[in-house]
């Protein structure tokens, strides 16, 4: 069984992924409302957590 490999995005990637400011992201990071990782330093985000964040703003607007 072969899982698809996990894709982290900088934050200027998420950023364009969710059409957000900076700002906004790391807002959206610190109330833990967009999963996020620290590699020495350097902030990730999973891809799944872009995405996950997506689909809860569309439940939320239903």
């Amino acid at each position: 069984m072969t899982t698809a490999p996990i894709e982290l995005l900088t934050v200027p990637e998420a950023m364009t992924r969710l059409k957000l400011g900076r700002s906004k992201v790391y807002d959206l990071i610190r109330s833990r409302r967009l999963a996020s990782l620290k590699i020495d330093g350097a902030r990730r985000i999973p891809t799944e957590a872009v995405q996950a964040f997506i689909l809860e703003q569309i439940e939320e607007a239903a």
